[in-house]
């Protein structure tokens, strides 16, 4: 039985579709462990005091992982392991050590500086904070500051995975990581209160790091202490655009935050709520494609195969549309269903379901921006360009920052304005409602951002907009006619169900959202739409099914 275990999870999958789907199957996985894992902090804590700790003591050990960590991240690591496994396994190892000693130095030295600090950087960050919290909230950044060291670790072995085309392992470890999560807020929080989510945390990236080491020892890959600082020179020098890139995002996410702990208590857990339900969409199709999709463009673009380097991208972004613009409209119509089935129980009561719901709508407006980002920040690094993604976030990181001070700014000094919003929303008579314009302000930044990189890799790698044109207008079409018949339904469903119980709140949504996508689909066949064509025959092809690779020394060295 163990044997079976590691020959799947050693299995090599091939294909653009096979590899997404297998990815989005896990990361879906993923997702319902995230969904459950937020439901029980929703539950326990409610959009609280408590809640606003934890969501913000993530913020260093965050900061952290994607400085120090994306020097060993898979969009900049993948490439270069398959050049060098392609040319000799040993120099592919050779670089495997040398990076895997320096990370280990400089992650140990940046957690031990960061550890001394926090108590100086807490309080500026998050200005709107009592200071009674601050002592909880300085113990728990320290906990998670371990999170950053193990998941680094983890990246390193994911890259070698992806690398060898080892899907599996990859997409199992996330997995684990909300496991570990769930089990610290089922037994630890009853000892140690939210303190007790942290050493879940802790204990879900320690498994999420642990599942790749067997996979990687198997191929004589396992890192060991070597270290030889002009090999490591070069992927420092095209990890540091990345690094900044990376850094923009979330710098600009935590001074929303920051915004936030200046507003009503609970507006952190609010805003971090929405956004992780917002990021279910965004990993299950944007993540999943242009994961699946880089290790191929990596090869085209090494090979001087510009036109099936841009045919790739031009096949990862009609099914990124394809998908992304009738999920937007569904969690836009459905919102409050979705939150309420989710979260709402225990301490998590109409109040927060209702700014919640809303808070989920406005990030949803740029799923569809925010998922063809990736897959262009993706097509740009397999290129090996940095620097042109860094300035492109570098504009959005602003803007959205901008977006938030302006709009909240807006928000509490004309009337008008908040009460259109208030209304749209229905969020009428709610404290708080100022978080909304955090969501707003991020989505206004994500389109910005999105349609730069969309002009400029146009500019950069060929025109291929023309070919899009089709599959948006039918994406777009068959989601406005699913959003219309699915709002209609919930209006109808409402007379006969109780929407005081979770039962009735469940199957209006559940009802109403089918019901919505048979008539979307049944739309996309008028239109005898390209993609789910493609997307029927994949599956019939059955992901599970795809013919495994054995383990062989030559294929390692042929990758």
């Amino acid at each position: 039985m163990v044997k079976k275990i590691f020959y799947f999870l050693q299995k090599e999958v091939g294909g653009l579709h096979q590899a997404a789907y297998l990815l989005a199957v896990f990361a879906f996985l993923s997702l319902l462990l995230a969904l459950v894992r937020d439901r029980l902090l929703a539950h326990f804590f409610g959009a609280g005091q408590a809640l606003d700790i934890y969501y913000a003591a993530f913020r260093i050990p965050d900061f952290i992982f994607v400085t120090v960590g994306s020097l060993v991240s898979l969009s900049i690591l993948v490439p270069l392991l398959v050049e060098r496994g392609g040319r000799d396994v040993r120099e592919e190892k050779s670089l495997i050590d040398n990076l895997f000693t320096f990370f280990f130095l400089l992650i140990f030295l940046v957690s031990a500086i960061a550890f001394f600090l926090v108590p100086v950087l807490v309080p500026i960050l998050f200005p709107g904070f009592d200071l009674s919290l601050i002592p909880q909230l300085v113990f728990l950044t320290r906990l998670l500051l371990l999170s950053p060291i193990l998941l680094g670790f983890s990246n390193l072995f994911g890259s070698i995975a992806q690398a060898h085309r080892r899907f599996f392992v990859y997409a199992i470890a996330p997995t684990l990581y909300n496991l570990g999560i769930i089990l610290g807020t089922l037994i630890f929080s009853s000892l140690y209160g939210i303190a007790g989510v942290g050493f879940g945390v802790i204990l879900g990236s320690f498994l999420h790091m642990a599942i790749q080491i067997p996979v990687i020892a198997r191929y004589g890959l396992l890192p060991v202490f070597s270290f030889n600082f002009s090999s490591v020179k070069h992927i420092l020098l095209l990890s540091l655009p990345r690094t900044f890139t990376l850094s923009i995002s979330h710098l600009s996410t935590l001074l929303l935050l920051a915004l936030a702990s200046l507003q009503t208590t609970g507006s952190i857990s609010v805003f971090s709520l929405s956004f992780n339900l917002q990021s279910v969409p965004l990993s299950v199709i944007g993540v999943s494609y242009s994961l699946a999709a880089f290790p191929t463009l990596a090869r085209f673009f090494s090979e001087g195969k510009q036109k099936e380097f841009l045919d790739e991208v031009l096949t990862s972004a009609r099914h990124i549309i394809f998908w992304s613009v009738p999920v937007a409209v569904l969690f836009i119509v459905l919102r409050a269903q979705i939150v309420r089935v989710i979260f709402g129980s225990g301490e998590f009561d109409w109040s927060d379901t209702r700014l919640t719901a809303a808070a989920l709508a406005l990030f949803a407006i740029s799923c569809f921006f925010q998922s063809l980002t990736l897959l262009f920040v993706r097509g740009y690094y397999s290129a090996g360009q940095t620097l042109k993604p860094l300035l492109l976030n570098l504009f959005g990181g602003v803007s959205t920052v901008f977006f938030a001070y302006f709009l909240t700014k807006l928000f509490s000094t004309l009337p008008v304005f908040r009460f259109f919003v208030e209304s749209l929303l229905r969020v009428e008579g709610i404290p708080g409602t100022e978080v909304l314009m955090l969501p707003l302000a991020y989505s206004f930044g994500a389109l910005l951002t999105g349609l730069l990189l969309w002009v400029f890799f146009e500019l950069d790698f060929g025109k291929f907009s023309k070919d899009l044109v089709v599959t948006l207008f039918h994406s777009f079409s068959a989601s406005v006619i699913m959003g219309f018949y699915t709002y209609l339904l919930l209006n109808f469903l409402s007379r006969f169900l109780n929407l005081d119980t979770f039962v009735g709140i469940f199957f209006q949504g559940l009802l109403a959202g089918i019901t919505g996508i048979v008539i979307g689909i049944f739309v996309l066949q008028l239109l005898q739409n390209r993609e789910l064509k493609e997307v029927t025959v994949a599956l019939r092809e059955k992901i599970w099914k795809v013919r495994a690779v054995s383990p062989d020394t030559d294929l390692v060295q042929g990758l």
